[in-house]
C-alpha cells in the first residue's frame, strides 16, 4: 500500500536509487538538484546544487552511502550522503552523459553519452584530498571567469575588431601583476636615488644608500636590471598576453626602461618584442600624450643601432660556424648532419624489417 510522498523538486524528477540498507534514498531532477532523503520517515536530509544542466543518472556505490550523478553539463560528480560533500569531478565526455553504472565492488563505474562513446572510470590507490579539490575548482572557475571577460586592449575597440586579444589566463595576470610590482619598486628606488643625491650634495659628503631587500636577493643589483628580470622570467607564450593585461599608466615607465635597458645593450630582442608590442597595442595613447615624444624619439635612435649590433654580430656568428662546419667537413671527409639522418634512418628501417619478420614468425 501507499507508504510515502517525497515532493520538494522544482522540475521532474529524471533518476533515483536507494542505499544498500534501505536507509536513504537520493534524487535526481532536471532542476539541476539532488535531494537526499530518509526513508524512515520520509524527511529530506539535504538538497544539493549538482550540476550545471539536468541530472541525468544516480547510482548508489554498493555498501556504502557515497553515489554518483551524471548530468546534461557532461560530468560525473561523486557524493557522500552522510556529510552532504562534493568528493570529486570526472571530466572526459564531449557532450550530455545519459547513464552510469557502478560495479560491485565499487572500484569502476561506466558512463554512457551522447557523444556516443562509453568510458571506463577506475579507481586509484592514491589518496583523494577534499581541500586539494576543492582548491583546483576555485582555480578552474577562476580562470573561466577570467577568461569569459569582454574588456578590449584598447579603449574604444570592440572585442570583434581587437587583433591582439588573447586568453587571459590565471599566469598571465600573475606575470602582468609581477610587471606592475617591479614597475612600483622602480619608481619608489628612483625617487630615493634622487633624494639620496640631494641629501649628499646638501651634506658635502657620500652619505651610505640603504638597500631594497628585494634588490639585495637578487645580488644588488639596480631597479631597471630588477624589472629586466622580471621580463625574463615570464614564459614567452604568455608574455603579450601579460602586456594586454597591464595598465595603460605604466606603459611611460616601461618605455624609459626599455631606452635605459636597450642602451646598455641587455637582452636587446627580448626588450624589442615587448616594446613593439606596447607600441601596437596603445599606439592612439602613446601618440597623442606629448611627454611621450622625447622619449620615442630616443628609443628610435637606441632601438634602430643595438638592433643592427645585434644582427651584425649573429651574422658573424653564423658565417664563423658555417667556415669551421666547412673545416671539419673537409678534414674528416663526413658531411654534417646529412650522415646522422641517414644513419636514423637506416636504424628505422631495420627496425621496421625485425618487426615484420617477428610477425611472420609468430
Amino acid at each position: 500500500k501507499f507508504f510515502l510522498s517525497l515532493y520538494g523538486h522544482k522540475l521532474p524528477v529524471i533518476c533515483m536509487d536507494i542505499s544498500y540498507d534501505g536507509a536513504l534514498i537520493a534524487t535526481g531532477s532536471a532542476d539541476r538538484n539532488v535531494k537526499i532523503w530518509g526513508l524512515d520517515f520520509g524527511d529530506c536530509h539535504k538538497s544539493l546544487f549538482a550540476h550545471d544542466d539536468s541530472v541525468m543518472y544516480l547510482q548508489f556505490v554498493p555498501k556504502s552511502h557515497l553515489f554518483f550523478t551524471a548530468g546534461k553539463d557532461r560530468k560525473i560528480k561523486q557524493w557522500d550522503a552522510d556529510k552532504f560533500e562534493h568528493i570529486q569531478t570526472l571530466e572526459g565526455h564531449h557532450q550530455e552523459i545519459w547513464c552510469l553504472a557502478v560495479s560491485p565492488s565499487g572500484d569502476y563505474v561506466v558512463s554512457s553519452s551522447h557523444d556516443k562513446s562509453l568510458r571506463l572510470w577506475e579507481r586509484t590507490r592514491e589518496p583523494l584530498i577534499l581541500e586539494e579539490e576543492r582548491e583546483m575548482q576555485r582555480e578552474a572557475e577562476y580562470e573561466e571567469s577570467v577568461a569569459k571577460e569582454d574588456q578590449p586592449a584598447v579603449p574604444g575597440e570592440t572585442q570583434g575588431d581587437n587583433y591582439f586579444t588573447g586568453k587571459k589566463t590565471i599566469e598571465t595576470v600573475k606575470a602582468a601583476e609581477r610587471i606592475m610590482e617591479a614597475v612600483e619598486l622602480y619608481r619608489e628606488e628612483t625617487a630615493k636615488m634622487k633624494e639620496h643625491k640631494a641629501i649628499c650634495k646638501a651634506a658635502g659628503k657620500e652619505v651610505p644608500l640603504p638597500i631594497n631587500p628585494i634588490l639585495m636577493a637578487y645580488g644588488s643589483i639596480s631597479p631597471s636590471a630588477y624589472v629586466l628580470e622580471i621580463f625574463k622570467g615570464i614564459k614567452s607564450s604568455e608574455l603579450e598576453e601579460s602586456l594586454l593585461v597591464l595598465p595603460f599608466s605604466y606603459v611611460p615607465d616601461l618605455l624609459t626602461l626599455f631606452n635605459e635597458l636597450i642602451q646598455l645593450g641587455s637582452d636587446v630582442e627580448l626588450l624589442c618584442r615587448c616594446l613593439f608590442f606596447l607600441l601596437r597595442i596603445h599606439f592612439g595613447q602613446i601618440t597623442s600624450n606629448q611627454m611621450l615624444v622625447p622619449v620615442i624619439e630616443k628609443l628610435k635612435e637606441t632601438t634602430i643601432s643595438k638592433v643592427r649590433q645585434v644582427r651584425d654580430v649573429i651574422g658573424f656568428n653564423m658565417a664563423g660556424l658555417d667556415y669551421l662546419k666547412r673545416e671539419c667537413e673537409a678534414k674528416s671527409e663526413v658531411m654534417f648532419f646529412a650522415d646522422a639522418t641517414s644513419h636514423l634512418e637506416e636504424k628505422k628501417r631495420k627496425r621496421k624489417k625485425r618487426e615484420k619478420l617477428i610477425l611472420t614468425l609468430t
